[in-house]
């Protein structure tokens, strides 16, 4: 449970901002949803290093040298406030040619180009949160982060209807007052993180050395993973741009059901994120056959929790879109797609699985090869043919879940080919 809280901060706060962005307008609306679905995005591109942090971490404790990495893990930090800076520079100068490759409505662009700009400030916060709390995984710990996750979310929370809507005479600063709501947020939960971090764990904020023996590798399974990601966000990408040509009602609607579909990554990538740690520590230990055992253990959980929130989507099939606008056409379609979201939850599940597995062992060019064939030989394939179609929508996320499918039976194949105890290391 601390794992799974600890990893939804992100997808709640972008939550909040739509809900509130709902109740202005559905341009506004489309704006926030695609701000902060690139945010995100970019976010978990740059992130990858905590899962590289992790698996270098967790392999050491599990060998019982911490001592040896106690230099990668400031240098980790650096790097990624440094990667956050000098995307925050590329990124914000080219908003507005970035945003109108997702939309072709003008308003759509304008808006989200000012959110996007005041929460791009976030990225070097949120990056340096990921580096040490990747830190904290690795060493066992999952409660820090998730005390870190609900601070965030509350703040945000908090901070949301004041910025937005203003109080007394102040009018407000509509959806960019949302954007500063989640930097604001970001910051104090990186100045919680700094604090753990000096007084709870053996690591520092700054190196006594920038070169350490685990840096290449650390810096190449980054990049296998960062690699992957980016494979990863041109689905996203070309779903929001797909959508985008059906009309403001359906690229309203299709943001509402990205922002959902993100939560579900993240919920259930945060048990997926403590198997993770557990496979890091018995890969470590060189204990092949407790890794097999406990890699499907954290599988058929995971499916269970896909299954428990796809259900819960049904259950609250009419309320959900009402949290986020009032637009009776945004609803309808909505409406018409998402069960589609909903039924995918548990083979997602069993993608979202095999991801932290790979990711606790370090084997990030399995996770690499998974999201290029699932991309250019399944997703891109199954959203043109739909589109060619006219299932719109539907075609939409119909190639979302035969990606998922095929990402998940990709990784399960592989696993068992390299890890079953009965066979010998490849």
């Amino acid at each position: 449970m601390p794992a799974i809280i600890g990893g939804i901060a992100d997808p709640l706060i972008a939550l909040t901002d739509m809900h509130f962005a709902g109740r202005i307008g559905p341009h506004d609306l489309a704006a926030v949803g695609i701000g902060s679905s690139f945010f995100l995005l970019v976010l978990w591109v740059l992130a990858q290093t905590r899962s590289a942090v992790l698996a270098a971490t967790a392999r050491y404790y599990g060998a019982e040298r911490l001592d040896d990495v106690r230099d990668l893990v400031p240098i980790a930090l650096w790097m990624n406030v440094g990667l956050g800076v000098v995307f925050y520079a590329i990124t914000v100068p080219a908003a507005h040619a970035i945003f109108s490759l997702y939309t072709p409505d003008a308003v759509v662009q304008e808006k989200a180009v000012g959110y996007y700009a005041v929460r791009a400030i976030g990225h070097p916060l949120a990056l340096a949160v990921f580096a040490l709390t990747g830190a904290f995984r690795g060493i066992q710990n999952m409660r820090w982060g998730m005390w870190i996750s609900i601070a965030g979310a509350l703040i945000n929370v908090a901070l949301n209807p004041l910025l937005i809507f203003g109080i007394g005479t102040w009018s407000g600063m509509g959806i960019n007052g949302s954007a500063l709501a989640s930097v604001i947020a970001q910051a104090c939960m990186l100045g919680i993180t700094l604090h753990i971090t000096r007084t709870r764990t053996p690591f520092a904020l700054f190196p006594q050395r920038w070169r350490h023996p685990e840096l290449f590798p650390l810096l190449l399974n980054s990049g296998n993973l960062i690699a992957r990601t980016v494979t990863l966000n041109a689905c996203y990408f070309l779903g929001n741009r797909f959508a985008s040509d059906y009309g403001l009602a359906a690229i309203g609607a299709h943001t509402i059901a990205m922002q959902l579909w993100l939560f579900s990554a993240f919920f259930i990538d945060g048990y997926a994120a403590a198997g993770s740690v557990i496979a890091g520590r018995l890969n470590g230990a060189g204990d092949r056959k407790e890794l097999h055992r406990v890699s499907w253990q954290v599988v058929r959980i995971t499916i269970f929790i896909g299954a428990g929130l796809g259900l819960l989507y049904v259950l609250f099939y009419d309320q959900l879109g009402g949290l986020f606008t009032d637009d009776a056409g945004v609803l309808a379609a909505f409406h018409a797609v998402f069960w589609l979201v909903a039924v995918t939850q548990p083979i997602n599940a069993i993608a979202f699985a095999w991801d932290g597995i790979f990711k606790g062992i370090g084997r990030s060019p399995e996770l690499r090869n998974a999201l290029l064939f699932g991309t250019f030989c399944v997703f891109v394939p199954a959203i043109t043919l739909g589109d060619r179609h006219g299932l719109q929508l539907h075609g939409i996320w119909i190639a979302f879940g035969l990606w998922m499918l095929a990402r998940g039976v990709w990784l399960t194949v592989v696993f068992e080919r390299k890890y079953s105890p009965w066979k010998r290391t490849a």
